[in-house]
């Protein structure tokens, strides 16, 4: 009897020990997870996304849009069909009826993937348009159903995707701005979400006598862009022209107004349409004028006479006393492009035949430090500040490791690597009198019945404005008497200069290839404009004076009309 006794109390004791132990683990080790799946059962409260802010154009019209659209998912446990035969159904319209079997094929079989699955909410689509969710209804497919959603849309296709970026999703399945203005400015796009909460009984029924808890989702801000629809249009079609008719594997053009860097077009090939940019491959996603470096070339001598004049060293009619031949430098030497050599010549004449000796001449007279820092003034070497999402700022070589050969080459140009938006503010330095400015492509934020001018950084002066006037007028003689003067336009003063840069390829240059680019401004006095070309390795000619800069004026030929520029003559 006492075995017995004391077998129960044990079995009592062991029971009391097992019941303190779960208390234990229910209140002390799962207390707040258990706390919050019963504060879930009994709170309701949901996140309310907040609309996307729109892109603007110049002239008021739409480059990107919030649309409407539909999630399209499946509740597989109510599914009557078989997931191939839903899978069939709905790959076409997923894909826009494409004729391409392949791409068809591929859909089916991540349809019915995604269909084997056991769930009430299994996502098979997103961002699924109206024309095509209304199909789909028509169907009346067991277990499919939709979701509203937000779109982005862009009412003129691909027309400048680079500078606008695109809406893609993070690592939560959350829209997000990548690349561009939509990237760069994607938190003022994006807003604020909202929330709505409120507490309901076990069947799921709302407690009204506590309230519901509301906030609104604040609505993003509408971006107003300098960037004219009719030039955007204009330079892509003129690009693709161009880049067909020269064999080149890419290429850009970009326009500013140099007295407030203002962006008023800007385009690179090969581009890609925001809309579908899962079709594409990342690399066509950055921006080449604010993403990639080459070597400048001759497009930078202006800069380095620039720096010569202002510094008092060289005047438009200084003589080179070192230009009757090939300039011996160490072991190497600097020719002319042309091997035609000048003896005495004037600095202008070194500008207009693009003379590499002439270009050594000035860097000499500068010294490496001098040459440094005015390049650096001029903004290379370092970030424009443009408000763009991927810009990169290559740099120059650290001051004070300059050898002789060094400051030679960057003084026309090689061994010196820029942007194409670097390129083109430094180059507005000379158009505008000698002041620095950012380029900017949003010009206004706005939103409901208010609007307010974005920051601006203030223009710092870096050279005279004697000096600039007097480095114009060289440009405009090249434009007149260089190479590239079968290309103007009789009766209008440009301010231009072409560049041909060779490629540096793992420590050496490819002989084989070159980058080419035309830089200019109009009119001469008053700029309205200036405008940088690259073309990236044109097979139809290796100077830049038969490609890059028939080019440039003939996407001039229309921006004369329609931003006033008059003929001086």
């Amino acid at each position: 009897m006492l075995v017995k006794i004391r077998i129960l109390l044990f079995l009592f004791f062991a029971l009391f020990l097992a019941l303190v132990l779960k208390l234990f683990y229910w209140q002390i080790i799962k207390g707040k997870e258990l706390s919050s799946d019963a504060e879930r059962q009994y709170n309701s409260s949901q996140i309310t996304s907040a609309p996307r802010g729109n892109i603007i154009a110049s002239d008021g019209t739409f480059w990107a849009i919030r649309d409407n659209a539909w999630l399209v998912f499946a509740n597989t446990l109510l599914i009557k069909k078989s997931p191939e035969t839903i899978a069939n159904i709905l790959a076409p319209l997923f894909t826009d009826n494409s004729e391409d079997k392949n791409q068809i094929h591929v859909e089916k079989d991540r349809l019915a993937g995604l269909l084997t699955k056991r769930g009430a909410y299994i996502p098979l689509k997103q961002k699924v348009q109206e024309d095509i969710k209304k199909n789909i209804a028509a169907l009346n497919l067991d277990g499919i159903n939709f979701q509203s959603q937000e779109a982005r849309f862009y009412p003129e296709a691909s027309a400048g995707a680079q500078l606008l970026g695109f809406v893609g999703k993070d690592e939560n399945g959350d829209d997000i701005g990548y690349f561009g203005l939509e990237g760069y400015y994607n938190l003022a796009l994006s807003g604020k979400p909202g929330f709505t909460g409120g507490e309901k009984d076990a069947k799921g029924v709302p407690i009204l006598i506590n309230g519901n808890k509301q906030v609104s989702a604040i609505s993003g801000v509408d971006l107003v862009t300098s960037v004219d629809k009719r030039l955007q249009i204009l330079i892509e079609e003129k690009l693709k022209e161009g880049i067909e008719k020269y064999g080149a594997k890419g290429g850009s053009v970009t326009v500013m107004d140099p007295k407030n860097g203002n962006i008023l077009a800007m385009t690179s090939y090969p581009s890609f349409d925001p809309a579908d940019y899962q079709k594409y491959s990342d690399s066509v996603f950055k921006n080449p004028v604010i993403s990639d470096s080459f070597e400048p070339g001759s497009i930078l001598k202006p800069l380095v006479m620039a720096a010569g004049i202002d510094a008092q060293l060289v005047t438009p009619s200084t003589e080179c006393d070192i230009c009757s031949g090939p300039l011996k430098l160490d072991k190497y030497f600097i020719k002319t492009w042309n091997n035609e050599y000048h003896p005495n010549i004037s600095m202008t004449d070194v500008i207009v035949n693009s003379d590499n000796v002439g270009m050594s001449f000035v860097g000499q007279k500068l010294g490496a430090d001098k040459l440094y820092d005015y390049l650096n003034s001029f903004g290379i070497g370092q970030e424009s500040g443009i408000d763009l999402q991927g810009e990169v700022a290559p740099n120059l070589r650290k001051k004070g490791t300059w050898n002789v050969v060094d400051l030679a080459t960057a003084s026309f140009g090689q061994g010196v690597a820029v942007t194409g938006i670097q390129m083109i503010r430094a180059i507005s330095i000379i158009a505008n009198g000698g002041y620095l400015v950012t380029p900017k492509v949003v010009q206004k934020i706005q939103g409901d019945g208010w609007q307010e001018p974005t920051n601006v950084t203030p223009p710092k002066r870096v050279i005279s404005e004697e000096a600039a006037s007097e480095v114009a007028q060289m440009m405009l003689e090249a434009s007149n008497r260089g190479e590239a003067k079968w290309t103007r336009i009789p009766g209008f003063d440009v301010a231009g200069k072409t560049g041909t840069a060779q490629i540096p390829v793992e420590g050496h240059y490819d002989t084989t290839n070159t980058n080419h680019s035309f830089v200019g401004f109009a009119p001469l006095k008053n700029p309205k404009f200036v405008m940088l070309v690259t073309l990236e390795s044109p097979t139809s000619s290796p100077w830049a004076a038969e490609t890059a800069a028939p080019l440039w004026y003939s996407v001039a030929r229309d921006l004369f009309p329609y931003l006033g520029v008059e003929p001086s003559q």
